[in-house]
C-alpha cells in the first residue's frame, strides 16, 4: 500500500429511509466536500453528480470490500463518505468499516473517522404508525448471512418471551423466503394471537405501503426486503383516527400508571 500521500479521511453517512426530506443537515454537510462516495448501488444513486466527486457503486454482500476500498482511497488523501440508508450504525456499513480497521493495518488506525447518524427505518415507521417504539423494544435482523438461523431463533424467543416491542429487519429474500414464516411461527408460540403487527414497505418512498393487523391474522407472505416489520408487546394498542383507520402505540407505562 502507498502511504506516502497525504491521508485523508472518512465519513460513514446514513441517508435515512428513502426519500431526500429524511437526510440530515449533518448528513448533507458531510456529503458536501467529499471526493469519493461508496456504497450499495441504490444508495450511492441518490447522491447527485458533480465535478469532482467520483461514485463507486458496488452490489450487496460486499460490506468489507466498501470498506477496505474507503481506507484505500483515504490512504491516498481522499475525502471518503460511505453511505448507508437509514442509520450507518443499525445494521449498516459502520460496524463494517470498524471490522476492517480491528483487522486491519496499524496505518489504517491514522485515518480520521466520523459518523453520520441518519433516521433509522425503524424510527421513520414508527413516526408514521404513531408510537409503537413508546416502551422497551429491540430490533433484530432475520439475515442468516452473518449469523445462523439458530442464534436468530433464540434471540427472537427471548424478546417475545420479555414480550419486547420487535422491528425485525432484513425480513424476507429471494434467497431466503421462509425466514420470516419462521419467525412469526416463534412469536405465535409465545404471543397472544391479538398482538398487534405493522408491516410498512418502502417507508418514505412514494409506494410506501402500512399494513396493520394481529399476529392471528398476519399475512407474512406480503413481507420482502423493503419491509420493516413490528411485532408489538402485550401492552401495545390500536387507537382510531378520524379517517376510520388506526394509529399504533405502546404505553410508557407497564403494569402501573404513573
Amino acid at each position: 500500500m502507498n502511504t506516502s500521500h497525504k491521508k485523508g479521511s472518512i465519513r460513514v453517512i446514513g441517508l435515512g429511509p428513502g426519500d431526500h426530506r429524511f437526510i440530515t443537515y449533518d448528513a448533507e454537510a458531510a456529503l458536501a466536500d467529499a471526493t469519493d462516495v461508496i456504497g450499495y448501488i441504490p444508495y450511492v444513486e441518490r447522491i447527485p453528480s458533480r465535478v469532482g466527486l467520483t461514485k463507486h457503486a458496488t452490489d450487496n454482500r460486499v460490506e468489507l470490500d466498501r470498506a477496505r476500498h474507503a481506507l484505500e482511497l483515504a490512504h491516498h488523501g481522499k475525502v471518503v463518505a460511505i453511505v448507508s440508508g437509514g442509520d450507518p450504525g443499525v445494521f449498516a456499513m459502520a460496524a463494517a468499516l470498524f471490522e476492517a480497521l480491528d483487522h486491519g493495518t496499524p496505518e489504517d488506525h491514522s485515518i480520521l473517522i466520523s459518523i453520520h447518524p441518519g433516521i433509522s427505518a425503524m424510527n421513520a415507521a414508527a413516526a408514521k404508525l404513531g408510537a409503537p417504539l413508546g416502551h422497551d423494544f429491540c430490533a433484530i435482523s432475520l439475515s442468516d448471512n452473518l449469523k445462523s438461523w439458530d442464534v436468530i431463533a433464540k434471540r427472537l424467543k427471548a424478546a417475545a418471551e420479555g414480550d419486547f416491542v420487535i422491528a425485525l429487519y432484513n425480513p424476507a429474500s429471494k434467497v431466503r423466503p421462509h425466514s420470516i414464516y419462521d419467525a412469526f411461527e416463534v412469536f405465535r408460540s409465545i404471543k397472544a394471537p391479538s398482538t398487534p403487527v405493522a408491516f410498512v414497505r418502502a417507508v418514505g418512498r412514494h409506494d410506501e405501503k402500512i399494513t396493520l393487523t394481529t399476529l392471528a391474522e398476519a399475512d407474512p407472505s406480503i413481507v420482502d426486503m423493503a419491509t420493516l416489520v413490528i411485532i408489538g408487546s402485550s401492552k401495545t394498542r390500536f387507537i382510531k383516527k378520524p379517517d376510520g383507520t388506526n394509529w399504533l402505540y405502546t404505553p410508557r407505562h407497564y403494569g402501573t400508571r404513573p
